[in-house]
């Protein structure tokens, strides 16, 4: 009996059938995309595509590149806490 996923994108695939289903699942992540597995009627998990979670995951630029293009960078702000050591410096954005 095949699940018509497309027809309820909503409706999470419970445990034992995704269990049950594994290979269907990953052709249904292929073709559709990610998937959401429930437990005891709870959403427990999110099945994605290798591509898609590498995609979401790169790293896109270094920390210097971010605080640089941060919209904080010219605001004023002045970043201050009180110091416990001699180790930690203030800094100012």
């Amino acid at each position: 009996m095949a699940r018509k996923r497309s027809e309820r994108p909503d409706v999470a695939w419970p445990l034992a059938d995704a269990k049950a289903r594994l290979s269907e699942l990953i052709e249904t992540v292929e073709r559709e995309g990610p998937q959401v597995i429930s437990k005891h009627g709870r959403e427990v998990a999110v099945v994605v595509a290798i591509d898609e979670w590498r995609r979401r995951n790169a790293r896109q630029g270094s920390l210097a590149e971010f605080f640089a293009d941060s919209p904080l960078r010219d605001s004023g702000l002045v970043v201050e806490r009180e110091r416990t050591d001699s180790h930690h410096r203030d800094v100012t954005l």
